[in-house]
């Protein structure tokens, strides 16, 4: 399938089967990803893949934590306050998701455990965490960014499905416990990925994509 095909049938996956992806599967497809471009070729990511019995404690620590309501202390700045336009696709997504899933705008506990879903790893079989030494600040965040895009094309071709999480940054204490991560060390974000519930209402969900003229400029 040609990377144009990749980038128009995928989309963030928010339930999945609970069929782990074979361990040699797993293993080619990061070895594939590390061929990802890096600002001077510093690869900055060190990521961490868990499944198993240690993803499904993880996600119960996680899910205490969030429910405790305590405010998210993440490693880098991942709470912006989206403005103008940037709200407006940010309510439009979210819109869109709680549509496919029957939940109204009133409905606040509905949404409350949509949320919630993010910390249980929408049920992925794996989940990975991408980490990175904190004063690399803005440009390994940039070098983060392309490897976890290169990934998920490479796991859509093979058949696999995946959602990025910001939410995975937010409350990082109890995956820096698990992981044993060093202090340098920081967690910008996480993906959720396996194999898609395609009966789930939830995985109907679509989003739009910004018309050409507002995105781009050509200059010559």
């Amino acid at each position: 399938m040609s990377v144009i095909a990749l980038l128009e049938e995928r989309y963030s996956t928010r339930a999945f089967l609970s069929k782990p992806v074979r361990h040699e599967l797993l293993e080619a497809i990061f070895k594939q990803a590390q061929q990802s471009p890096s600002n001077c070729n510093v690869q900055p990511w060190q990521t961490y893949v868990v499944s198993g019995d240690k993803k499904e404690q993880l996600k119960n620590d996680l899910t205490a934590t969030v429910m405790k309501g305590k405010a998210p202390n993440p490693d880098f700045n991942w709470l912006p306050k989206y403005e103008g336009i940037h709200r407006d696709r940010q309510f439009g997504s979210a819109n869109a998701l709680y549509s496919a899933i029957g939940v109204t705008r009133d409905d606040k506990k509905g949404r409350q455990m949509a949320m919630i879903r993010n910390w249980q790893f929408f049920d992925a079989p794996h989940v990975a965490f991408f980490t990175m030494d904190k004063y690399l600040d803005i440009m390994g965040a940039v070098d983060l960014g392309i490897y976890a895009q290169t990934l998920s094309l490479i796991l859509a071709e093979h058949g696999l499905s995946c959602c990025m999480q910001g939410a995975l940054g937010q409350f990082p204490d109890p995956i820096k416990k698990a992981l044993n991560l060093p202090e340098q060390r920081g967690i910008l974000f996480g993906m959720s990925f396996g194999y898609a519930d395609e009966s789930a209402a939830v995985n109907s969900t679509r989003t739009d994509r910004e018309n050409i003229n507002n995105a781009v400029s050509f200059l010559s």
